[in-house]
């Protein structure tokens, strides 16, 4: 209640920017990710296999078959839970379903910035930005899945913010 015995207004909520998506090509990087995990699955399975008298085909199917759901809808619903918004002064990174991330970085606790690209990556064109930050906790944090030319284009305009910050 407020001073005059009526209710006191809720403060109107800020609407949030739309979030602009990653690459669709970063869906093949979180495959090869989901790939790397089911690999010693499998392995494991053949050895279970073979260990097994009757039912050695069991385990191996199993396996192909929660892998091949692995590898198609884990990386897509993974890839549609994630994407950022670039403001004028601030970065802000979501991802997550189960475990939810909103990550607001503003350009002036930027110290440096980096790009990186591993094999898969230049293979497909993108890049990973990576801010550096004053702080400890958190104070490197990744976007990846970028397009190579978003990412060059985000780091130099973070760079420009930055350079006038210090002048």
């Amino acid at each position: 209640m407020d001073q005059d015995g009526g209710t006191a207004a809720a403060a109107p909520a800020i609407a949030e920017p739309a979030l602009t998506r990653l690459d669709p090509n970063y869906i093949w990087i979180l495959r090869a990710h989901s790939l790397v995990v089911l690999v010693p699955l499998l392995a494991g399975a053949v050895f279970l296999g073979e260990t097994l008298e009757a039912l050695r085909w069991l385990p191996l199917l199993l396996v192909l078959i929660v892998g091949a759901i692995v590898l198609w809808r884990v990386p897509l619903r993974r890839f549609s839970h994630r994407g950022y918004n670039m403001g004028a002064d601030r970065l802000r990174i979501v991802k997550g379903f189960l475990f939810y991330s909103d990550t607001v970085v503003p350009f002036g606790r930027v110290q440096h910035i980096d790009l990186t690209r591993g094999p898969l990556e230049r293979f497909l064109g993108l890049a990973t930005l990576i801010l550096h930050t004053a702080g400890t906790h958190n104070a490197s944090i990744t976007l990846p899945g970028l397009a190579q030319e978003d990412a060059e284009a985000m780091r130099e305009t973070i760079r420009q913010h930055i350079k006038r910050e210090m002048m």
